[in-house]
């Protein structure tokens, strides 16, 4: 059984990137997820639920160029426990998101959306929708003579 979440909350770290492997990038950020609860007559915060969340390739890049430390933000992926021992022989374990999709949460602001110019693809194996729409038209120009989709016809 896989354990696939959305959740809500705050970044709360700058994002790092970092090559994982040759041609792998990877960001992360920490997310605070605080909810709010009626108490007393009055709205307080109840105990914040940290979560370290991981991104890889395109989504990586995105997120870097997208998100700062405080963006609310939406984060769709699956949950993980990481567990490890320190050189003192303690054990640890934290939750980890493996995000799948992240976006800026629009009921708590606004957002511009940019689309990127590198490829977007999920997976290696995976074909991007945009760049085989834009190479046809570029070939249907060249066949017609006309001028490729962002050039000014001479």
């Amino acid at each position: 059984m896989e354990a696939a979440v959305w959740i809500t909350g705050n970044v709360g770290s700058e994002v790092e990137v970092k090559e994982f492997r040759e041609g792998v990038t990877y960001a992360s950020f920490r997310l605070a997820c605080t909810p709010r609860l009626w108490r007393g007559g009055q709205w307080g915060d109840d105990e914040t639920t940290w979560l370290g969340v991981v991104c890889t390739k395109a989504l990586a890049l995105n997120v870097k160029s997208s998100l700062g430390k405080g963006d609310p933000v939406v984060v769709v992926g699956r949950l993980r426990t990481e567990r490890w021992t320190d050189p003192q022989g303690v054990r640890h374990e934290r939750l980890r998101l493996d995000a799948q999709s992240v976006g800026h949460d629009l009921s708590r602001g606004t957002s511009v959306f940019r689309k990127s110019t590198r490829a977007a693809a999920a997976d290696d194996q995976e074909v991007n929708i945009g760049e085989l729409i834009l190479a046809t038209e570029e070939q249907d120009a060249v066949d017609d003579g006309e001028p490729k989709p962002g050039e000014d016809a001479a």
